[in-house]
């Protein structure tokens, strides 16, 4: 059941779980709580993204958008909203992308260790193949590899969903992570190619890719929302999960 708290700010991650919607603090829409980034006052005044919603200390969301964040710091919503003089740095929405991409790249670390995750051309081409032993969450290549390999490797994918009838769900494709940040994640160089396969920790890396991509083409692609919606919920659309870099 949906529970909707005051819109304005929250009282704190530990005291309202249940909430699942809040008000964005620029567009005044309120939103699913995963559509959504929280920010809360750090203790010299400065405003912090809570990425993981654990931070302690009142929240204000705003919507999972650069556009949305820069402009809630060039039109003062951060010190409106928390009804403080607080200050939120000029490069704020760029630093909160670089906090979600080294969170999803910390999650992928986190499900490679799981044994969750398999790279190299080759040994995602035979998880593709046998995704009837293993089954997979997602295919996954660099924002800047070669054309070719992906190309082979998604029609593969397509072939074998395309085999399994026309129910099956979409294998999704993720392409919002450079090699060096596969590299990073998976402490191998020149990874290219990797497949995810379905587990618990899974599941949180797509979570965090979603958020990710939404961050990213919120404002330039309005299909970004339901691309990772789908990611995440495996529907019947080919979905591709990629990056503006």
């Amino acid at each position: 059941m949906l529970a909707l708290a005051d819109p304005e700010l929250d009282n704190g991650p530990r005291t309202e779980k249940s909430a699942t919607m809040r008000m964005c603090a620029v567009s005044r829409e309120v939103r699913p709580i995963g559509e959504l980034i929280r920010f809360v006052v750090g203790p010299s005044g400065e405003v912090v993204p809570d990425i993981k919603r654990k931070l302690p200390g009142r929240g204000l969301w705003i919507a999972a958008s650069r556009q949305a964040v820069a402009e809630a710091v060039r039109r003062h919503h951060f010190s409106r909203g928390f009804k403080a003089n607080v200050r939120a740095a000029p490069t704020l929405a760029d630093d909160l992308e670089t906090l979600l991409v080294r969170s999803t790249v910390e999650a992928l670390g986190i499900a490679a260790k799981a044994g969750q995750v398999v790279s190299g051309f080759a040994k995602v081409e035979s998880a593709l193949q046998q995704q009837g032993r293993f089954p997979l969450a997602a295919l996954i290549h660099a924002s800047d590899g070669a054309a070719d390999g992906i190309r082979k490797l998604d029609a593969l994918a397509r072939q074998i969903q395309g085999s399994k009838g026309p129910a099956a769900p979409a294998l999704p494709i993720v392409t919002c992570l450079t090699s060096a940040e596969l590299d990073l994640a998976l402490g191998r160089a020149n990874v290219i190619h990797a497949a995810l396969l379905a587990g618990p920790a899974s599941r949180t890396l797509l979570s965090r890719i979603q958020t990710l991509v939404r961050y990213r083409l919120a404002d330039a692609d309005k299909t970004a929302g339901t691309a990772a919606k789908n990611s995440d919920e495996h529907s019947e659309e080919h979905s591709k999960l990629n990056s503006t870099t």
